[in-house]
């Protein structure tokens, strides 16, 4: 029997046979990530870098146009910022899967390709909660507090949660397009480091020069940070531009067509790798 006769929905062509080879999967997964507990810390190290060196030693150094603690203001960035540290362990992760032959594996198999890959980012996203409750711990020990309810404060949490996972398939675009570890080392040190500069993260966009100032407002990791702090209460941005103004209507956007696009291309280059 041959692949061909498998449908996409998995064995039965069911929901409920898809989501137990998801399930199976992100189990499979989660029992590797089980033999590497430092993947959590990989991806928790730089937002923890950014909000010490930042948010604590330069606090007083760094003046916000708005006013307000530096320390509340970074904490958003830093958390944000876990999102972008798991582009890189996926990336990896799934182009070691193609170059090893794991794909040609899976072919042999009645398991729909996008539970594969449902699946791999499903553990992931849970390495990356893990993350982000060790930045969220060390922001509180830090200074940190939400000046809000409950209710804004955990829907901006799931907007971050949302933000990871959309960023889990960025990695996983990634690795279906470039395939080759090398060169995704090569990139995605630049989506950790550079683009939170290049956005509201660190810097408030109307202190930053004219030229770099519109990139910075309508970087999509702008408004997820601007939508958090709006939600936290905590500092924010002023700017007279439409994604500071209407951070959460720009983030649900953005994100939702970054993943429809992202998963779907993903997915089509992925039933053709290896072959």
């Amino acid at each position: 029997m041959t692949t061909a006769t498998y449908t996409e929905a998995g064995r039965g062509g069911t929901t409920a046979a898809l989501l137990t080879e998801i399930l199976a999967v992100t189990g499979r997964r989660l029992r590797h990530l089980r033999r590497a507990p430092g993947r959590v810390i990989g991806v928790a190290l730089s937002p923890l870098v950014s909000m010490v060196m930042l948010g604590y030693l330069f606090r007083d150094a760094i003046r916000l146009p708005a006013g307000g603690s530096y320390g509340e203001y970074v904490f958003a960035g830093g958390a944000v910022q876990v999102a972008l540290a798991c582009v890189g362990p996926t990336a990896v992760s799934v182009a070691m899967d193609i170059r090893g032959g794991l794909v040609d594996r899976f072919r042999s198999l009645p398991i729909s390709r996008s539970a594969v890959l449902a699946g791999h980012t499903l553990a992931d996203w849970l390495v990356g909660m893990l993350g982000l409750a060790v930045v969220t711990g060390a922001g509180l020990l830090l200074g940190w507090r939400t000046r809000t309810g409950l209710l804004p404060t955990l829907a901006a949490f799931g907007l971050i949660a949302l933000f990871v996972y959309v960023m889990l398939w960025v990695g996983v675009l990634l690795a279906t397009t470039l395939r080759t570890v090398e060169t995704i080392s090569v990139v995605t040190p630049f989506i950790v480091v550079v683009l939170p500069f290049l956005s509201n993260a660190f810097l408030a966009p109307q202190s930053m020069p004219a030229a770099v100032r519109p990139l910075a407002e309508w970087n999509p990791l702008s408004a997820v940070i601007a939508a958090c702090r709006d939600l936290w209460g905590n500092p924010a941005a002023t700017g007279g531009s439409f994604p500071a103004e209407h951070p959460v209507a720009v983030a649900a956007v953005t994100l939702a067509a970054l993943l429809a696009v992202c998963s779907a291309v993903s997915l089509r280059r992925y039933r053709t790798a290896g072959s």
